[in-house]
């Protein structure tokens, strides 16, 4: 353990009533947040195993990245709040300070955007990559393969022993998600690639390589190219989640971290994960009409409906969710500036997160829009179609993975993961001949 610190000579006793023995653990202490029991002496001492199935109370690592206390709504990237970050910064400075652990000052940010643009080209044999793939894969399935791939035409960046490689690794990574991503909707629609442009930012390149076409100049839009990097900062990183966790188990293994990002990706794709904010539009066109809403609302109250709303609450805050107050005021922006106000889809979400947010019993549950319920609609008013929605999920994550794996690579402490398990197969067996079966 690198930062976590024992709380003296306090220590948590475990005893096992069978045999009356007793064992001490100590008791360790992070910077904020629960304390922890270390157990990693447990199974030599005691013979046992804990059982913690989702590892819900489990921490299996200690780290300096990012904290969440879901009972307070905070959500902090190396002690700063995220509503400062998306207010005061850009994706850019966030990203630098997740990977380096303090904002850039002006020639640190200078030189890191310049590494970023100048690594956002795709090797031009990667181009055929895409034609392997139907027209109507899921880009995520594009993503996985492409991302991978990446370790087969940048072998100078897989030496994980050597920090000059693994930052080379993390500049590339952040770089070509972005075209990686824009290529993937591309060759979905059937339109041509749009290849990156030096002069724009992060934010507003990729909205031209996913939208511009080479019949009519594309005009970035200021207000849309805010929106598009405030969703980039939201989902930057956030703690030891199912596609962090996957990223860090495939890094112990001392996978390359294409291959690592590629496992994070995959793990994302999962609907309980980074497909939320599809599920909310899907949920939309189920209710169909503002007029169906109260009908819905009591759906979800009945515990014996299946009919959850999505985009209502959240696994980890049990308050409001920090992101969902950014991402509110994002969404009224776009909805405005592109005059959706009275576009039937979005004027009924906005009509359900009124009524939802008056309602007594979700508020006494605070069951209160998320992120996801917000970003759902902004990708939908800024023409991305649902099956984009984990992608760019993916593309903002991707930062927030390299920075995780990193630190792992970095910790002395670091081991191969290896949970255990609680078996409950059959006991040892004789192998019958088969006449016998």
């Amino acid at each position: 353990m690198s930062n976590a610190k024992s709380q003296g000579n306090k220590t948590a006793t475990l005893t096992d009533n069978d045999t009356g023995q007793s064992w001490e653990f100590p008791i360790l202490d992070g910077k904020v947040g629960p304390r922890v029991i270390d157990i990693r002496k447990l199974y030599g001492e005691t013979g046992m195993f804990t059982y913690d199935p989702g590892f819900t109370s489990t921490a299996s690592c200690d780290s300096a990245i990012t904290y969440i206390d879901g009972d307070e709504g905070l959500l902090m990237h190396r002690g700063y709040r995220i509503e400062d970050l998306a207010e005061k910064s850009d994706f850019m400075e966030v990203c630098y300070l997740l990977l380096h652990g303090e904002l850039p000052n002006q020639q640190e940010k200078d030189k890191f955007v310049h590494n970023i643009t100048y690594h956002t080209m795709l090797h031009e044999q990667m181009n055929y990559f895409f034609r392997g793939f139907r027209r109507d894969s899921h880009p995520m399935a594009v993503m996985v393969g492409v991302v991978g791939a990446l370790s087969a035409f940048y072998h100078d960046s897989t030496d994980i022993t050597d920090p000059h490689q693994r930052l080379i690794a993390s500049h590339r990574l952040i770089a070509k998600m972005p075209t990686i991503a824009a290529m993937a909707y591309k060759y979905s629609v059937g339109q041509p690639f749009v290849y990156p442009r030096n002069d724009l930012d992060y934010a507003s390149n990729f909205l031209h390589m996913t939208f511009s076409v080479p019949a009519e100049e594309y005009k970035i839009n200021p207000v849309l190219s805010r929106a598009m990097d405030r969703i980039f900062i939201l989902h930057a990183d956030h703690e030891q989640n199912a596609s962090t966790s996957t990223v860090r188990l495939a890094g112990s293994s001392g996978a390359n971290p294409f291959a690592c990002i590629a496992a994070g990706i995959s793990s994302l794709w999962g609907p309980a994960h980074g497909g939320a904010n599809e599920a909310v539009l899907r949920m939309l066109e189920e209710i169909g009409h503002k007029d169906r809403i109260p009908e819905f609302i009591e759906r979800a109250k009945d515990k014996d409906d299946p009919f959850r709303l999505m985009g209502f609450g959240h696994r980890v805050y049990k308050n409001y969710d920090p992101r969902a107050k950014v991402m509110q005021k994002s969404c009224h922006e776009v909805l405005d500036e592109l005059g959706l106000r009275n576009e039937p889809l979005l004027e009924l979400a906005m009509e359900l997160e009124r009524i939802a947010l008056e309602d007594d019993y979700f508020n006494e549950k605070k069951l209160f829009p998320n992120v996801d319920f917000y970003s759902g609609i902004v990708l939908k008013a800024l023409g991305f179609p649902t099956s984009m929605f984990t992608a760019l999920f993916a593309l903002a994550r991707t930062v927030g993975w390299i920075a995780q794996w990193n630190e792992m690579i970095e910790d002395p402490g670091q081991r191969i993961g290896r949970p255990r398990q609680l078996y409950n197969g059959s006991t040892l067996r004789d192998y019958p001949p088969i006449e016998q079966r």
